[in-house]
């Protein structure tokens, strides 16, 4: 019987030996548990519990079919019969909870991050500091018998099948791909040549495998870099995955080194389901495509739009385990959404820090956060309803306590309410209707617009200070002018801004600030055509990687703005690691000064003075935004810090840097440990 509200969604996909109970899988995600000392065990009880949380199918985080291929030093690979052995952990749990688990071979090529790396050609990769080593002939036929026997270990530990990941710039991407594959062996130069090698891998791995084993082929659709392929490659490359014995085909968007966001925030939804739809038809087997898709009202209409035949959701997973249970239920409303910030998720992946999630801090710590029914109930404040007390008060309540939540504005989110207006951020506004909702569910006593006294916390046996910051003022000569504003004035308050800005501070809040005076309700994150227009992707797929002789078109900014730091480091150095750069660029389309080392005199009728490289310049604006960091608000804590049953975290704690992925973690655990 089919779901009243997502037909497609819930709709069996039948692949002949295996069904599969859904049309959703769970996407690969390195999560650097594969490299923890007990991260069988941890990794276990993370898929094991997405497995319970009711998805298709799960695909590992990649794994490396030997040395030359891993991500970096002793990076997690399937070369022996012991470590396939360890991998039953994992396909046990995944099967105990009725769910079914692929792996993910990859093999990283010229993105290897250390010395030992290969490739097609000895052509350095613009994101790796290592040159590789280029593969011989007995080489490229030792690394195809390598992905054979990491195909045959996986079947050995009990795994539905696998992944052979074919795209994101990764090794067979680099064969395939004129920009990476110089060789004027059978290995090169034509097109049939270069897709020589992927092909082999799949013949070989099905013959090895037998019929009865799920072969997924990560396909690049859209290469996003210059001599990336033409569509019409991609297409017979397609059907000759197909012969080959793969079983299903995932989209891949864009390689590593392309400067175009595919999964950042700003992306819209599903963005690029476009991209699998014109695949839709050319071949026979399933179509998964995958980007941006965080909801199930979104996976429904890619599916029901013949996008694909299956969505892949990757960080909603980290996000919410539950997902798939709660949008089958008709509790869609309680899904704690992905808001594709990538601060815990793929940040801490490339500062080779185990994963989590900014939205829930329990993901990939499965085993060592948990939210257990409390057996001594206690009365608990908090004060505060901005991330970090949203997330303590939510918490204790789930494990039984009595939580009262005091805010002194109108409404809880705290700086969430700040984040959620800006052009490219409107995930944000999801956090807040999960919050909302579980503070409904949980029954926490909210106390709005209530500005808590020290006598009316007498009787409380836990007391949770969580107040949050407030703008650092500046200390400036001229800094009382009416031209003088705070990041505060402009995105809470609505006060009007000028067409000539000076925006002082470039940390977090200053490019947000920045972004959001130059779009001026014209955010594309909710226009993909917008947005493929803005970053110079061709719509309809018929150049060169997607992108060749596209030009961005950017849709002029309202004001000049200028964006100033006093360090002489580059600006947005702060920013995420894998969100950073979009930033920075986004900025530049639309055309904002950027300017560092500068020293600020005084601010008068004329503008704003300022020493720039030792010469003093005068910047005629109309405003000046202070965005110069922000302080604490615990002045509350001062007066009762003396007790043993006060708790301070977030930004009431530590104000230096806006930090929700902190603030979300220290309510949860101290909430865990009351």
């Amino acid at each position: 019987m089919s779901h009243p509200k997502y037909p497609h969604l819930f709709e069996p996909l039948d692949l002949g030996f295996t069904t599969l109970k859904n049309r959703v899988l769970m996407g690969s995600m390195h999560t650097g548990l594969e490299e923890e000392k007990n991260g069988y065990e941890r990794m276990a009880a993370y898929y094991g519990e997405r497995a319970k949380g009711g998805v298709g199918l799960i695909v590992t985080g990649g794994i490396a079919p030997n040395r030359a291929g891993w991500t970096a030093p002793f990076g997690s690979k399937m070369t022996n019969i012991k470590t396939a052995n360890k991998h039953k952990e994992i396909t046990q749990a995944v099967h105990d909870n009725s769910g079914k688990i692929c792996m993910q071979i990859l093999h990283t090529g010229r993105y290897g991050y250390h010395p030992l790396a290969v490739a097609p050609s000895r052509i350095k990769s613009p994101i790796s500091p290592f040159k590789p080593w280029k593969l011989s002939n007995m080489g490229i036929k030792r690394t195809i018998r390598h992905f054979v026997r990491a195909a045959k270990l996986a079947q050995h530990a009990n795994y539905d099948g696998v992944e052979i990941m074919g795209s994101e710039g990764y090794l067979i991407n680099q064969f395939v791909s004129t920009k990476t594959n110089k060789r004027t062996d059978q290995w090169g130069g034509s097109f049939e040549n270069r897709i020589k090698f992927p092909l082999e891998i799949i013949r070989q791995t099905r013959a090895a495998v037998g019929e009865n084993f799920i072969i997924i082929f990560r396909l690049s659709m859209l290469d996003l870099v210059d001599k990336g392929n033409t569509w019409e490659e991609t297409v017979y490359f397609a059907k000759e995955i197909e012969k080959a014995g793969a079983t299903i085909i995932n989209t891949g968007i864009g390689w590593h080194e392309a400067r175009i966001p595919t999964i950042a925030t700003m992306v819209p939804r599903a963005a690029f389901s476009w991209v699998t739809k014109k695949m839709m038809g050319e071949v026979s087997i399933p179509l998964i495509t995958t980007n941006r898709i965080n909801d199930p009202k979104v996976a429904e209409t890619v599916l029901a739009d013949k996008h694909a035949d299956m969505v892949s959701m990757a960080r909603p997973f980290l996000a919410d385990p539950e997902i798939i249970n709660k949008s089958e239920q008709g509790r869609e409303d309680e899904i704690n959404t992905c808001i594709a910030c990538n601060q815990a998720c793929l940040d801490h992946v490339f500062e080779q820090k185990t994963s989590s999630c900014l939205v829930n801090p329990r993901a990939c710590h499965e085993t060592i956060l948990n939210y257990t029914p409390t057996k001594n109930t206690k009365k608990i404040a908090v004060v505060g309803g901005g991330p970090a007390g949203l997330s303590a008060a939510t918490t204790a309540a789930q494990r039984g306590h009595q939580v009262t939540l005091f805010e002194a504005q109108a409404d809880i989110g705290g700086q969430f309410n700040l984040a959620k207006v800006i052009p490219g951020k409107e995930e944000f506004f999801e956090t807040i209707r999960y919050f909302k909702k579980q503070l409904e569910l949980t029954g926490v006593q909210v106390k709005l617009n209530h500005k808590v006294e020290k006598e009316e916390l007498i009787g409380f046996d836990e007391i949770i200070i969580s107040s949050g910051i407030k703008p650092r003022a500046l200390k400036l000569e001229g800094v009382e002018s009416e031209k003088v504003l705070s990041y505060e004035d402009v995105l809470k308050h609505k006060k009007p801004v000028g067409k000539r800005v000076a925006i002082i501070g470039a940390g977090g809040i200053g490019f947000d600030v920045a972004e959001y005076l130059t779009h001026e309700n014209s955010s594309t994150s909710q226009n993909v055509e917008a947005f493929l227009k803005e970053w110079g992707v061709d719509y309809n797929n018929e150049v060169r990687g997607g992108i060749e002789g596209i030009k961005p078109k950017h849709e002029p900014s309202p004001r000049e703005v200028y964006l100033l730091q006093r360090k002489e480091t580059k600006l947005g150095k702060g920013l995420g690691k894998t969100t950073g750069w979009i930033h920075r660029k986004s900025l530049k389309h639309k055309n904002v000064k950027m300017i560092n080392g500068v020293s600020y005199n005084k601010i008068d009728n004329q503008g704003l003075h300022v020493t720039i490289k030792e010469k003093p310049e005068l910047l005629e604006v109309d405003n000046i935004i202070i965005c110069a960091g922000q302080v604490s608000v615990n002045n509350l804590y001062e007066q009762l810090k003396e007790q043993s049953n006060v708790h301070i975290i977030g930004g009431a704690k530590l104000a230096s840097k806006i930090d929700a992925k902190r603030a979300i973690k220290e309510g949860a655990e101290l909430a865990a440990s009351l």
